[in-house]
C-alpha cells in the first residue's frame, strides 16, 4: 500500500497539480492587490482611509483615489519569493527524480521504416535465391 502511495505521489501529475494551487493561490494575491490598490481608487466616489507609502493621487483633492503602488510592488516580490521557493523545493529535485528514474530504462530501438523493412526481405530472398549481384 505504501509503495503504491508512492507512485501516486511521484508521478509528477500531483506534484504538477500542487505547485499549480500555490502559484496560483500567489498569483490571486497580486490579483487582489491590483484591484485594491489600483480600480478601487479609481472606482470610489467618497470618502476612504489616508493611506501612506509610494503612490499617486488620481484626484488630489480626494483621498479615495490613492494609487498605492508599494503594495502592488509589494505583491510582486512575494510572488516571486514563492514561486522561486516551490521552484527550488518541488520542482528541481522532482525533476533530478523523474531524470534519474529515466536513466534506469532503456528506451526502446525504434523500428525501422517500411521502406527498410522491404529492401531488407528483397535482400534476403535473393540471397536465399543465390542471386549475386554483377
Amino acid at each position: 500500500m505504501l509503495k503504491g502511495f508512492k507512485e501516486f505521489i511521484m508521478r509528477g501529475n500531483v506534484v504538477d497539480l500542487a505547485v499549480a494551487v500555490v502559484i496560483g493561490g500567489a498569483f490571486a494575491a497580486i490579483v487582489n492587490t491590483v484591484v485594491s490598490a489600483i480600480i478601487t481608487p479609481v472606482l470610489n466616489a467618497t470618502g476612504g482611509a489616508e493611506t501612506s507609502g509610494l503612490g499617486f493621487f488620481i484626484l488630489s483633492d480626494r483621498p479615495d483615489t490613492y494609487v498605492n503602488l508599494s503594495e502592488i510592488i509589494n505583491a510582486v516580490i512575494v510572488f516571486l519569493i514563492t514561486a522561486a521557493v516551490v521552484y527550488l523545493i518541488f520542482v528541481v529535485p522532482m525533476n533530478k527524480y523523474q531524470e534519474r528514474r529515466k536513466r534506469g530504462q532503456e528506451p526502446e530501438p525504434e523500428a525501422p521504416d517500411e521502406n527498410i523493412i522491404l529492401l531488407q526481405e528483397i535482400r534476403d530472398l535473393l540471397k536465399t535465391q543465390g542471386t549475386t549481384r554483377p
